[in-house]
């Protein structure tokens, strides 16, 4: 009996994530998500860096090792809170947050500022810094700057260019040589990585990115077959390999190809409206900065599977089970993203706004 009472209890939370409706992505949610990234962006500590020492010289503190990007917990997190704030203000100009957001933009997106973050990530021993998640997000900071019509975004994204040119440059020398993709659920995954590249690229027309980026993901995963979702998640995963994957491909493929390709690698999805094929998560300590993924999980999946029904036909017989799937990660995630937990969720209003602005889907249904 107690086993049973215990189990109830941590149901509880997935049923009541599941039945509360979505929240309305309008300007008090955005400001919701943007106060989670002004609280974090100037916040220095704690501070987790992934710093090569070459003498005594590299000891300094954040502030000094990366002057633009030095907040929020980590490197990558506080590009992608910088992200967060250049679309918040873009989507909601006259929102009370928005004034605060574009100052806290100004004060550190510097063309010296950046020009000492170009020089960091090209040091002695920083080969991998970084690469390729915060490479990426940085990418879709660079993407989302270039496609705000206003002047401070403008002087913004050239200030960007020498880091921008650094992280293609790094990029650009790693995607041929890397043999495998990476198949896990956290930084390292190249799916997820491939996906924010793309949009990058086509977003700055860079073809030619654009090409080797879709060549790498063909070669990597045009022929996988039967994606073990028996195995998601890993107790550490914020992102889902199999469903990063989808979500990549779908930006590759033509959408009858890719509904083809999607059955046999994903045979299991269900012709029916129901959500439990594949059940929500529950992060057993959200202040945990490992535990906490879990939250990010939900999120992430929620964009991956409405990325995946953006393209496919309307009649495919898997978009119910798709949908009722996307509408329970959706709740759960959305409903984690308290702010409680500082080194736990430092991050997940990046992934609330990636989910609720659709910037992934968004080249999809415009095509």
């Amino acid at each position: 009996m107690r086993k049973i009472l215990a189990s109830a209890f941590v149901l509880l939370p997935l049923i009541a994530a599941a039945e509360a409706p979505a929240p309305t992505f309008d300007a008090q949610t955005a400001e919701r998500f943007a106060r989670l990234a002004l609280a974090c962006v100037d916040k220095e500590y704690p501070n987790k860096i992934s710093h090569v020492l070459n003498g005594d010289a590299d000891v300094a503190p954040p502030r000094k090792l990366t002057p633009a990007f030095y907040g929020c917990y980590d490197w990558h997190s506080s590009v992608h809170g910088h992200w967060l704030l250049a679309r918040l203000a873009r989507k909601f100009p006259d929102a009370p947050f928005a004034k605060p957001a574009r100052a806290a933009l100004r004060k550190n997106l510097t063309a010296a500022n950046l020009k000492e973050e170009a020089a960091y990530l090209g040091g002695k021993g920083r080969t991998n810094f970084e690469r390729p998640y915060g490479l990426a997000w940085l990418l879709q900071l660079v993407a989302e700057l270039g496609e705000w019509d206003d002047p401070e975004a403008k002087e913004m994204r050239a200030n960007l260019r020498p880091l921008e040119e650094a992280a293609l440059d790094r990029l650009k020398t790693w995607l041929p040589k890397l043999s495998h993709p990476v198949r896990i659920g956290e930084h390292a995954q190249t799916a997820f990585a491939l996906g924010l590249m793309l949009d990058y690229a086509r977003s700055t027309g860079n073809e030619g990115f654009a090409g080797m980026v879709s060549e790498q993901a063909r070669r990597f995963y045009l022929a996988d077959r039967s994606c073990p979702m028996d195995y998601e998640p890993s107790g550490e995963d914020f992102l889902s390999p199999c469903l990063a994957e989808g979500d990549l491909m779908r930006r590759v493929l033509a959408p009858a190809e890719f509904a083809s390709w999607l059955k046999e690698f994903m045979p299991r999805i269900p012709a029916a409206a129901e959500a439990d094929w594949l059940p929500v998560t529950v992060s057993p300590d959200p202040s945990d900065p490992k535990l906490a993924h879990l939250d990010g999980l939900n999120l992430s999946r929620a964009w991956m599977l409405e990325g995946i029904l953006s393209v496919l036909p309307a009649d495919d017989p898997r978009r119910p089970a798709l949908t009722s799937a996307a509408g329970a990660h959706r709740r759960a995630g959305l409903g984690a993203v308290t702010g409680a937990h500082y080194e736990g969720g430092h991050w997940l209003g990046s992934f609330a706004v990636y989910l609720v602005s659709e910037r992934g889907i968004r080249r999809d249904r415009a095509r």
